[in-house]
């Protein structure tokens, strides 16, 4: 039987390492916190799920939750005028499927039961380039899926696919209590961009409560949005100045969150990194190799939501290269192929997601303009989220999105 290490219990650890489990294999874990602690812990994301990579979940049976999440249908787009009030603003449902966001803290602790039951190890330790070297000397294939830590170091940065050495965007982000939600007839994605200051993104929510609602800022570094760089401790008085800023710049959606409340005294958060990707092989003291997974290779910037969603691709591309591998040798040729591969997928979300870091080029504004009118153009757009690469060349290249918009005409 192979054995296969994986350090990281995250969305690509967890999907990873169940998919290999329930095909016969050793698969070992290595996270450095107990389902408890990240159960009582803070929120870690907004990890907003779309319909394709739902799919890689109910593959693997790790669904656990259809019957309990808001099912999300759909975009909403606006863009703010700089005077309150809407420039653009359009909504549009799937055509297709739906999505979902589960917040990790009720998610990941459920997950890693279900990989101990099913005969997987979990090893709660803090990872070392020694351990590294302890796991790579017992085992056919290490793969690191922590993007935090020093271990991700050893992975070198590629200048030539990492476009910003910089952070792009400012996060915060609060879960707050909204019990109207789900009697909404339109329950998606909320996407508002307000020029020159950054972007606030709100989606509905299961957390470990119950539903709750997201709200996100993606601040332009130095604006008037910008205003969580390590400033804000108390998580009231962050919650206060989200809204604050909300009745500003985005009265509309203020309006939804007048009596908010967080739904715990760890839901918020709030931090800022260059989107870095890095290539997938690193060399320990030892000589030996292991590779990089989802964030320790490919972090990108959370604005459009895609990072659970390029982890869970990531986990499946990975997988299904394993699998196929059989006993043969999991070399360095094999590690770059199986990141190439991956990267046939991410090149798209990437190269998308770094249009909206960087001001909106005219074709683009024409496009998300154009969607008001048109709710052709509007769904197209919405099914993008749940593939990127659906994007390219409409919505991306300035010849072929105005060859788009003329041919409604």
């Amino acid at each position: 039987m192979r054995k296969i290490t994986i350090v990281g219990a995250g969305q690509a650890g967890l999907v990873l390492g169940t998919g290999l489990r329930k095909n016969g294999y050793d698969v070992t874990i290595v996270t450095n916190r107990t389902g408890e602690e990240v159960h009582s812990g803070s929120i870690l994301s907004g990890q907003g799920m779309f319909n394709e990579t739902l799919d890689i979940e109910r593959e693997l049976g790790m669904n656990h939750w259809d019957n309990e999440y808001p099912k999300l249908n759909g975009i909403q787009f606006s863009v703010a005028d700089g005077t309150s009030n809407k420039a653009i603003s359009w909504s549009s449902k799937f055509t297709k499927g739906h999505a979902n966001s589960i917040d990790q803290r009720l998610k990941m602790p459920i997950w890693m039961d279900e990989f101990e039951k099913i005969g997987g190890r979990l090893l709660i330790k803090d990872v070392t380039l020694a351990d590294l070297d302890a796991f790579a000397a017992e085992s056919d294939l290490v793969l690191v899926a922590s993007g935090k830590g020093d271990i991700v170091k050893m992975f070198e940065r590629d200048s030539n696919k990492s476009t910003f050495d910089k952070p792009m965007r400012g996060l915060a982000m609060a879960y707050v209590k909204n019990p109207e939600t789900a009697n909404q007839d339109f329950v998606g994605l909320r996407f508002n961009l307000v020029p020159g200051v950054g972007e606030a993104v709100f989606l509905p929510a299961l957390t470990t409560s119950g539903l709750c609602d997201i709200f996100s800022f993606e601040a332009i570094p130095g604006g008037d949005m910008d205003r969580f760089n390590g400033k804000i401790t108390d998580p009231e008085e962050h919650l206060g100045v989200m809204l604050s800023v909300l009745k500003k710049h985005l009265p509309w959606e203020a309006e939804r969150y007048e009596n908010a409340e967080l739904v715990d005294k760890n839901a918020t958060l709030a931090g800022r990194f260059p989107p870095t990707i890095r290539k997938p092989i690193g060399t320990l003291p030892s000589g030996a190799i292991v590779m990089g997974l989802a964030d320790a290779v490919c972090l990108n910037d959370p604005l459009t939501g895609q990072g659970s969603n390029n982890a869970t691709v990531a986990a499946k591309v990975y997988l299904d290269r394993i699998l196929a591998h059989e006993d043969r040798e999991f070399d360095a040729n094999w590690m770059q192929g199986t990141f190439d591969k991956f990267w046939e997928y991410a090149k798209y979300v990437v190269e998308w997601t770094n249009m909206f870091l960087l001001p909106p080029p005219p074709h683009l504004l024409a496009i998300i303009s154009a969607a008001e009118s048109n709710p052709k153009i509007a769904a197209r757009i919405a099914d993008g989220f749940s593939n990127p690469k659906n994007f390219f060349p409409w919505f991306m290249e300035e010849e072929a999105a105005e060859d788009y918009i003329k041919s409604f005409k």
